[in-house]
């Protein structure tokens, strides 16, 4: 096993407004991909065999967005987490945790709550 994960996903109820909370955040156009019973709005890798990809997601319920409750996951916010921080108020999300220092050696991490409601990590070195 080379990554510990290697997909996640990343509950909505407002699609557009998800998509364009982490558009927003993260400066990118995140990838359309609807079937018939879910709508996702993947987020960009360079390369899909050994990268780990993850979505937005709408399924009509199956996941629900939540502030305390389940696993927090750590988006890659480098080079540094400030940058995505100062876009997260204005694109409609909050911050729980500003930018804190883990180590020298495993760099920074901050949480928000996106406009969806989620608890999310984001980490830079």
């Amino acid at each position: 096993m080379n990554n510990a994960i290697s997909w996640f996903e990343i509950p909505s109820t407002d699609l557009m407004r998800a998509t364009k909370f982490y558009e927003t955040i993260f400066s990118t156009n995140l990838v359309v991909m609807d079937m018939p019973n879910i709508r996702m709005r993947l987020f960009p890798i360079e390369d899909m065999q050994n990268g780990i990809g993850g979505a937005v997601v709408d399924s009509g319920g199956f996941h629900k967005p939540s502030v305390t409750d389940g696993p927090l996951i750590y988006l890659n916010a480098n080079p540094d987490v400030e940058i995505i921080l100062s876009k997260v108020e204005a694109a409609g999300g909050k911050i729980v945790v500003p930018k804190t220092p883990i180590s020298e050696e495993f760099g920074f991490m901050a949480i928000i709550i996106d406009t969806e409601g989620n608890r999310i990590g984001l980490h830079s070195l």
